[in-house]
């Protein structure tokens, strides 16, 4: 997966947008204003590419037990949100766009119903 791959996969979700809240490093997407996935651009220029997911909290304990790049998210909640490290190899494809899923369903769930109802 490449950065362009990561964009596109996350802007053809519904409702999402991309953002720069934090500086001109750290690319966010959000869906109806929650964040659900951010990542560093210049990490991807330096081959050490990672994207911080939201995630249940025990899947995320079992995905880091089976996985050594999936690890506690840098600067996040480290019970609610997941580094996943993409150039080391261990994940495949599939699995990574199934984490950037679940990270987006989990924000939607968590989003006033009103709001998930706007997404219908």
């Amino acid at each position: 997966m490449n950065i362009e791959d990561y964009r596109n996969y996350c802007l053809n979700k519904n409702a999402v947008t991309e953002h720069f809240p934090f500086n001109d490093d750290a690319l966010v997407f959000k869906v109806l204003g929650k964040m659900f996935a951010l990542t560093s651009l210049k990490r991807w220029e330096n081959g050490d590419a990672f994207i911080n997911l939201k995630c249940d909290p025990e899947y995320a304990q079992e995905l880091r037990a089976e996985h050594d790049s999936i690890q506690p998210g840098y600067h996040m909640h480290k019970q609610q949100w997941n580094s996943v490290y993409i150039h080391n190899g261990d994940l495949s494809p599939k699995l990574i766009l199934e984490l950037i899923d679940h990270s987006y369903e989990m924000v939607v769930k968590g989003l006033p119903k009103k709001l998930r109802e706007s997404l219908n």
